[in-house]
């Protein structure tokens, strides 16, 4: 059998999981068995399938190092913390010769083609082989997913090529040609999944009917709501146009998807909010969750059944490897995402009584959501300190309880999260607005307001919509950002929502300094500055900005004039190196 890297000559994912399995997990690179005995039993295609669960982003990504960061929404208009991302973020973007986000999906791809390849000549009776086959199709409707994403349209390649195959020099597919082989595939990995009720303890994190279905959710979601907010502004020259509009068609089969996974599927959030110790964290908890030692509460894993398309980790078997409560607790949150969670009574903070202000530290988090404190740290009672140029804000979203005690440097390793019933949720609310340009109280209450409940605050209904002058997509989409923070949806919603450039190219923000007219413990009633506030230490300096009071001073992280995201940064540029090896290969507009 002829081999052919195909990464070097045309060519995330946002999953990641692992088989939890006796070897927890044997990652030989499974194609370089090439003898005549392979792909002879079912165990055969069992052990191939499970190499390709180190292809999906976890803890362990599989672009190496700690590129994991590269996927939690650093660098955007939430987050402060510029060490990941900041191209993204700031719009430089540049064009490079050799791009992982290219190389390693075309490398999945050619695996799974391979694995497919050999069902045709499999011995044994289909049926024994089919939930493998079925992985395989997921697998590759996942890396063409990343790289929709990523590039945009790019060459579809469903068989094994060799260095002489044309298809090595053939053209890019548009967009809408990898989305139609993206849903064909997941058409064929739902046929033969087996839910999640019937996975063996053993197998726990292999992949589910339901996952699959929950991600042909997302994609339709991602995918209506591109063309709708984007049409066809984003596609590179020559790029035949959809064959038909298709909007109303994905967000239908979006919202049936969702229901039948809400419906049947028997997950369920993962709420401890009455639990002695841990009174309203279950924010904190469900991602910082391994053993019984990893919360107060002494809840262990198998607790949780909200995730539904999770990577599994041990701190004996396999661990996190990654430092990530160091890192995430430098994540500091911006002052537009301290903004956007909610007062209890279900409004935002800039049309709620409840809401307190900025004059005291800790005033901004009485009366407010719970997703604040257990994203963002518990309500502080003396100054931060705006001494060392720092937004003045914390980050807890994933870590580790007791970090330095409990759980050391690299040894974090609760399970990561891919897919969780509260995207669903998300999914079905949004996919309804969309259609229909409404959505019932009944459907809400079906799906983000069990959302709403869990995070403390009341319910999102049309009448709070229509009484306080708020926009019901604006509020749906709110809900989706502060649900799932960190967990690599933010700069695709944005995106897809067509609104990048406008939120992105503002100044990234933090605590409220004030002046002489609004003081705080930065500023006196002189306006000047307090000795818990050092100016000088913010090479921005400050800028008067629309908070939840109104306008205000505020210090600046990273100003607007740092920032030149436009249209051409909704996707990234065709690796150069590729376009070398293959002139056919058109590049996307905007990049030289």
């Amino acid at each position: 059998m002829k081999k052919l890297i195909y990464m070097g000559l045309i060519g995330g994912l946002t999953l990641g999981l692992f088989s939890c399995q006796d070897d927890f997990i044997d990652l030989k690179p499974q194609d370089t068995f090439t003898d005549a005995t392979y792909f002879q039993r079912a165990a055969d295609f069992k052990a191939y399938t499970t190499d390709f669960y180190s292809q999906l982003m976890g803890w362990r990504s599989p672009y190496g190092g700690n590129e994991v960061y590269n996927h939690m929404d650093f660098s955007s208009d939430l987050s402060v913390y510029y060490n990941f991302q900041s191209d993204v973020g700031r719009g430089t973007i540049g064009t490079v010769t050799s791009d992982v986000r290219w190389n390693n999906p075309y490398n999945w791809i050619r695996k799974t083609n391979i694995l497919l390849s050999k069902e045709a000549g499999y011995p044994g009776n289909k049926n024994e082989i089919a939930q493998y086959i079925s992985e395989a199709y997921f697998f590759r409707a996942n890396a063409y997913y990343s790289l929709l994403k990523t590039f945009g349209g790019v060459p579809i390649v469903t068989s094994v090529l060799d260095t002489d195959s044309p298809e090595v020099t053939g053209p890019r597919n548009s967009r809408y040609e990898v989305v139609t082989q993206i849903l064909s595939d997941l058409d064929k990995a739902i046929a033969n999944l087996p839910l999640e009720s019937a996975i063996a303890a053993t197998d726990k994190g292999r992949i589910s009917k339901w996952a699959a279905k929950a991600l042909k959710a997302e994609v339709e979601l991602y995918e209506a709501t591109w063309r709708k907010y984007n049409g066809t502004s984003t596609d590179f020259s020559g790029s035949g146009g959809p064959a038909s509009d298709q909007v109303a068609t994905f967000l239908t089969d979006a919202i049936a998807l969702s229901k039948e996974i809400m419906d049947n599927g028997g997950y369920s959030l993962w709420n401890n909010n009455n639990t002695a110790g841990m009174i309203n964290e279950s924010y904190y908890y469900l991602f910082s969750l391994e053993d019984a030692g990893s919360n107060p509460g002494g809840f262990s894993k198998a607790s949780n059944n909200e995730f539904i398309f999770y990577g599994v980790y041990d701190v004996t078997l396999r661990t996190g490897n990654q430092n990530v409560s160091l890192t995430l607790t430098n994540a500091l949150s911006s002052r537009k995402m301290m903004d956007m969670f909610l007062c209890t009574d279900g409004l935002p903070p800039s049309k709620s009584p409840l809401f307190q202000g900025y004059h005291a530290v800790g005033d901004e988090y009485k009366n407010r959501d719970l997703r604040l404190l257990g994203y963002s740290g518990v309500t502080p009672t003396a100054p931060a300190g705006l001494t060392a140029g720092i937004a003045g804000y914390a980050n807890r979203k994933y870590v580790a309880y007791k970090y330095g005690t409990y759980r050391n440097a690299l040894q974090e390793s609760a399970n990561y999260p891919i897919i969780r019933l509260a995207e669903v949720y998300l999914i079905y609310a949004e996919a309804l607005f969309e259609k229909d340009g409404a959505i019932s109280d009944a459907d809400l209450n079906a799906s983000i307001n069990k959302l709403r409940a869990r995070a403390g605050v009341a319910a999102l209904t049309n009448s709070l919509v229509a009484s306080n002058s708020l926009s019901m997509r604006d509020e749906i989409r709110r809900e989706r950002t502060l649900e799932l923070y960190r967990e690599g949806f933010r700069y695709d919603d944005l995106k897809r929502w067509g609104i990048a450039e406008a939120e992105l190219n503002q100044s990234t923000c933090g605590q409220v300094v004030g002046d002489a007219s609004y003081v705080t413990p930065y500023r006196d009633a002189t306006g000047t500055a307090t000795a818990s506030y050092k100016p000088a230490t913010y090479i921005w300096g400050e800028e008067v900005v629309n908070t939840a009071k109104g306008p205000l001073k505020c210090v600046v992280l990273d100003g607007k004039s740092n920032k030149v995201f436009s249209k051409k940064n909704y996707l990234w540029p065709i690796p150069t190196g590729q376009i070398n090896l293959n002139p056919n290969l058109k590049q996307n507009p905007g990049y030289n």
